[in-house]
């Protein structure tokens, strides 16, 4: 991952607006942050549903229009943080797809590492057959979170705040 820009796990989040501090926020790699970045986290999380097809197509839908919602007020750190948490609901879906419970790794996040996804030195336990509802959940969200990427707008801010703030 070099000379891809990191997100930084050191600042306060539980103190911090990213809305009225975009300057701070750090695109990252993926969902990184998803889960801290306020106020975006709890706009966003209740929201986010994936157990069935029909649940994941409510809330990938939800999530999307205020993608394009934060998009229309220029904001956008809630439009990144919306397109993580489509991303987020694509990357779940799978794991529960793959694995019975959604337990992929072996064992507990070292403490260090809560809050940061990864593998962290921990073993991938063996998959189970693919749960086909969980996988159709994933479609789903998988669609909306293509969208996203492929949202003009949303690329020329994306590349508009790398380039200002890294």
């Amino acid at each position: 991952m070099a000379g891809k820009p990191k997100f930084d796990y050191a600042l306060p989040y539980a103190d911090l607006d990213l809305r009225a501090h975009p300057e701070l926020y750090r695109v990252g790699v993926g969902e990184q942050g998803v889960l801290l970045v306020q106020p975006y986290k709890a706009e966003l999380l209740p929201h986010w549903r994936f157990a069935t097809p029909e649940v994941a197509r409510e809330s990938s839908e939800k999530i999307y229009a205020m993608f394009l919602d934060y998009l229309n007020a220029g904001d956008f750190v809630g439009a990144d943080m919306a397109r993580k948490f489509l991303q987020m609901g694509y990357t779940r879906s799978r794991r529960y797809a793959n694995h019975r419970g959604g337990k992929k790794y072996d064992g507990p996040v070292p403490d260090d590492k809560k809050g940061q996804s990864g593998a962290h030195g921990r073993a991938e336990l063996p998959r189970s057959p693919e749960d086909p509802v969980k996988a159709e959940s994933a479609r789903i969200f998988r669609s909306k979170w293509d969208e996203a990427e492929a949202n003009a707008d949303y690329a020329a801010r994306k590349k508009a705040h790398k380039a200002q703030y890294g």
